[in-house]
């Protein structure tokens, strides 16, 4: 449904939007992004073998690099906003390659205190190489993603960008405690995974629209897209593993659960089935409480409660972007708000 009315939407626009509308946002951010993961292990110059292997292991150029690309779309829109510019500067690029080392590394990170065995399909650093030494890899990946932003020179910036490491953390301790008030928990969850996950896109879209336009309502617009692109990319994460299958998605269904997490399906499940309450509280700790979580989920309407969630904050998103002038960078962030809720791994 929401596929056909925003499709509508876009052919209300002008002939030239609606030619513009089909770009691709992987296809358009291709040139941006070429030789990335290059430049990225280029920032990871380092002697110690094993490490560098440590390093390179998630850098293998088989990632979508979903995060830079809305980057560099974000930048391209922001400069033709502000003086039609058709270029993206090299300090917008630099913020691309960061946002993907700062997501990298948090991860690797993320795999250690979740005891994770896979990731992409493949095996985790923390299976291979051990939890002490996957927590000093990605201590690594993130002290040199803060040396690559040190070489932007902008306090600003720098000031942006490492919030999101601030965030991380802080959501991190979120997601370990949980609330005993039903009517928090939700605030509590779309807090955490604002921070965990929206933070990121969030800032990283601000730097590069504060390096391409000096008007704060543009920096706000930027902020606000990636704000509401990275929420519902976690949401639609969320129902995922509930209706994918692990091969798809690239790790083990019913993993929230398994970990005792009670993510938006479950909270929206628990309004219809409050006996899961207690579960919640234990985080799915007892025997049959993962499998029995499991079933109330898929006899609720807590996927499609989810899911219609994200359809919000993706056209939160589309509302925002739009105040932008129109380029081929700006129709391709709004397609990118319909890939997001189309995804399915």
């Amino acid at each position: 449904r929401f596929h056909h009315t925003s499709t509508s939407h876009l052919c209300s626009c002008s002939k030239t939007v609606s030619d513009e509308k089909y770009q691709d946002p992987f296809q358009l951010g291709r040139k941006d992004l070429k030789n990335l993961y290059e430049d990225i292990k280029k920032e990871l110059l380092v002697s110690a073998s094993e490490l560098k292997e440590m390093c390179d292991y998630y850098f293998d150029g088989k990632g979508k690099a979903f995060r830079p690309m809305i980057v560099v779309l974000m930048a391209r829109a922001c400069n033709i906003h502000h003086n039609n510019s058709k270029e993206v500067q090299a300090s917008q690029r630099s913020v691309a390659i960061i946002a993907e080392m700062i997501h990298t590394a948090s991860l690797v990170h993320d795999d250690v205190i979740d005891d994770a065995n896979s990731r992409r399909g493949k095996r985790t650093l923390n299976q291979i190489w051990g939890e002490r030494k996957a927590v000093l890899a990605g201590d690594f990946i993130l002290s040199a993603a803060s040396v690559a932003l040190a070489r932007i020179g902008n306090t600003t910036i720098i000031s942006v960008l490492t919030q999101v490491i601030e965030d991380l953390v802080r959501g991190e301790f979120l997601q370990l405690g949980s609330k005993e008030n039903e009517n928090e928990r939700f605030a509590h969850y779309l807090e955490k995974t604002f921070k965990k996950t929206a933070s990121l896109i969030a800032n990283s879209c601000k730097a590069v629209s504060i390096l391409g336009c000096p008007d704060p309502k543009v920096h706000e617009i930027a902020y606000q897209y990636g704000k509401n692109v990275g929420i519902a990319f976690q949401l639609i994460d969320d129902v995922l593993d509930f209706t994918s299958c692990a091969d798809r998605l690239g790790k083990p269904t019913a993993a929230d659960l398994k970990l005792g997490l009670a993510t938006g399906p479950v909270l929206f499940a628990c309004q219809q089935f409050p006996e899961m309450n207690a579960m919640i509280m234990r985080r799915f700790s007892k025997p049959g409480d993962v499998e029995r979580a499991w079933k109330y989920v898929l006899q609720s309407d807590g996927v499609q409660q989810t899911t219609y969630l994200a359809q919000r904050y993706c056209h939160a998103a589309t509302r925002e972007i739009r105040k932008l002038r129109p380029s081929p960078e700006r129709e391709a962030l709004v397609h990118l708000t319909e890939m997001v809720l189309m995804r399915d791994k």
